[in-house]
């Protein structure tokens, strides 16, 4: 694959899809790239495939897939940037095989799902949902029974990381005690203390709520068993990942009476655009709070985003750093030299680094600086030529010939 960035930024064609925040293009035009098409909504797989022809680098957030079919078929795409805190969108393996670098935004929206979760905390417990729906519809449900506040009561966090800490911290300044559990040993802040076991936190929580990403060992996590051993007239939240719960379990135990409420904002199968209808189980239950998977979606939220993934996205480009991708080896780089940069993704096999410097031996270029990372089956090789160099185009396509690279670029004074 001899494709690469060894090209003017004017060249450097950027497609950012699903109304991404101007922020990026902010960051984009700042760093003279010009050349971006922007589109407000996703495209399906065949649209996807074409319009991606002679792109050097996408801008997607979560509705547009990334598969290996397309990765294939988008022969100049370098990078994906990912204006979104998950990656599932994106064949990570894929694209790591292909040398195209993943980045997306982890922290950038930690604040407004957790600020989303602490508000329907309130409402649940409030009953604020169901009388307002009541008042809308003409009723009048001025009652105190089973509106209770939030102070004293446990917040059970499953998933204690960027957005489950976060949370943890609001809901002790509300006076709730708070308990979590994960699958890793983590920092703990305030006075929040881990479970042994989620059977234990479900069995001792007022409040569940769901801070997962999606893996396979998260599919599932919450299904039927799961929901049972949560105290009756308990409340559950999922703003994580929607293959984490099981619906169809939850729209059951809403019904029984066995649950006293809940909150969504993420479902196993969500509308592709918003002409789409929204289908699920948990339809006209007044005791359930519905939200469009946009728990990370305010304004401060997706601006942070596309600030954020737009300079990874530029420093990859007029650097090569790779601080911050996903499916890639993590090396800081240093700019604002007088060398000439080549970068190499090569197959991580035995022998293949020797050929590289035996190449630039070969044509007595002087190595200044050799930074050199490996992750599963690929190795990022950033050199440093002393100086310019005489015929560094054709040396780089000399480079691009060996059987170890995957791809291969240049960088003039960096």
């Amino acid at each position: 694959m001899n494709t690469g960035l060894s090209r003017p930024k004017d060249q450097i064609r950027w497609l950012l899809l699903e109304g991404i925040s101007p922020s990026a293009t902010d960051v984009l035009a700042a760093s003279g790239y010009t050349n971006v098409q922007l589109l407000k909504t996703a495209l399906d797989k065949d649209a996807l495939k074409e319009a991606l022809q002679g792109v050097h680098i996408l801008g997607i957030r979560s509705r547009t897939q990334v598969d290996a079919e397309i990765l294939e078929a988008a022969q100049t795409l370098v990078a994906v940037g990912c204006f979104s805190v998950g990656t599932n969108q994106v064949d990570l393996v894929s694209a790591n095989r292909r040398g195209i670098t993943v980045f997306n935004a982890p922290f950038s929206n930690t604040r407004s799902v957790a600020e989303l979760t602490v508000a329907e905390i309130v409402m649940l417990m409030r009953g604020s949902f169901q009388k307002s729906m009541a008042a809308h519809n003409g009723r009048w449900l001025k009652s105190a029974a089973g509106s209770n506040e939030v102070r004293g009561k446990t917040l059970g966090i499953v998933g204690y990381g960027n957005i489950g800490s976060q949370l943890s911290m609001l809901a002790e300044a509300m006076g709730m005690r708070v308990i979590y559990f994960d699958q890793t040993d983590k920092l703990r802040h305030g006075n929040v203390e881990p479970t042994g076991t989620l059977h234990a936190l479900l069995e001792a929580s007022d409040v569940v709520s769901l801070h997962l990403p999606q893996t396979p060992e998260t599919r599932g996590m919450i299904g039927r068993a799961e929901i049972a051993a949560m105290k009756k007239g308990a409340y559950l939240i999922n703003n994580a990942r929607g293959t984490v719960l099981d619906i169809d379990a939850l729209a059951d135990a809403l019904k029984s009476g066995h649950l006293a409420g809940a909150a969504v904002d993420v479902f196993p199968s969500e509308p592709k655009s918003n002409d789409e209808e929204f289908l699920s189980p948990l339809r006209g239950l007044d005791n359930v709070i519905l939200t469009p998977h946009v728990g990370g979606s305010t304004e401060e939220a997706q601006e942070r985003i596309g600030e954020e993934v737009a300079r990874r996205l530029v420093e990859y480009s007029d650097v090569g750093s790779t601080i911050g991708a996903v499916n890639f080896p993590q090396v800081q780089l240093p700019k604002g030299t007088e060398n000439t940069r080549f970068i190499q993704v090569q197959r991580n096999t035995p022998g293949e680094l020797g050929k590289l410097n035996d190449l630039f031996a070969k044509w007595k270029v002087n190595i200044a600086a050799q930074h050199y990372q490996t992750d599963g089956e690929v190795g990022y090789v950033v050199l440093d030529a002393d100086g310019p160099v005489e015929n560094a185009v054709t040396l780089l396509e000399e480079i691009r010939k060996l059987s170890g690279t995957i791809r291969a670029r240049l960088l003039n004074r960096v």
